[in-house]
């Protein structure tokens, strides 16, 4: 247990490399299409009301498909990237690390039965919208223990050497890099007492993230 009613699930080696989290029965993204049979047999007995996003990325919404029509549940995802969940509109930004993504990890489209808006609510934690990686990232937080979960907006390794720290996501991964430093500055306002990020390790040394923001290009 990561935190309170908080699971981390085991999805491939390395450990941490796409991270899944399980908030009471929220199943918080769904990794890469390949994590299916793996992420479905850890949640065998074990109940489910939902699939929720941070973002639409090929690592976030691979299993989305076979998770809700095994499982029979909903998809929530945030409003502003259901189109791209739903494969009315490709996945951004429009380049081309993010198309070799979707060749090798990303799942089949999928409709969404719930659009996630700033101030919603999943299983206890607050859904805020942290754009810039994607136009509808959000992150959840829970105000009674400050537990957050990111996504991608912040990674707690480098995304080729696996180095421990953190770092920004790639820039060929995020739609506007700027926007996105924002939403990094938002997550440290909060002052939250734990970080589960979609990439790395937990974080629970706030210091940490408070010296990486002091050094972000304002």
């Amino acid at each position: 247990m990561t935190a309170h009613h908080v699971w981390q699930l085991s999805n491939r080696f390395p450990a941490n490399l796409f991270n899944v989290y399980l908030v009471e029965d929220v199943l918080i993204d769904a990794a890469t299409r390949w994590d299916a049979s793996s992420l479905l047999k850890q949640l065998a007995n074990i109940p489910l009301s939902q699939v929720a996003l941070t973002h639409c990325h090929p690592d976030h919404q691979g299993a989305v498909k076979q998770i809700c029509a095994t499982r029979d549940i909903p998809l929530a995802c945030p409003e502003a990237d259901i189109a791209s969940m739903e494969g009315r509109t490709p996945m951004l930004p429009r380049t081309a690390a993010i198309k070799i993504m979707q060749l090798g990890f990303a799942g089949p489209a999928y409709s969404v039965q719930r659009s996630l808006h700033d101030g919603d609510e999943i299983a206890g934690f607050r859904v805020i919208h942290t754009p810039g990686h994607t136009p509808g990232h959000v992150m959840y937080f829970r105000e009674s223990d400050r537990v957050a979960i990111v996504g991608d907006v912040l990674r707690n390794n480098h995304p080729i050497t696996g180095k421990i720290g953190l770092y920004e996501p790639p820039a060929v991964f995020t739609l506007d890099r700027e926007e996105n430093r924002r939403s990094i500055r938002k997550l440290a306002q909060l002052r939250p007492a734990l970080v589960c990020f979609g990439h790395g390790p937990v974080l629970y040394d706030m210091e940490q993230l408070d010296r990486f923001v002091a050094r972000l290009p304002s």
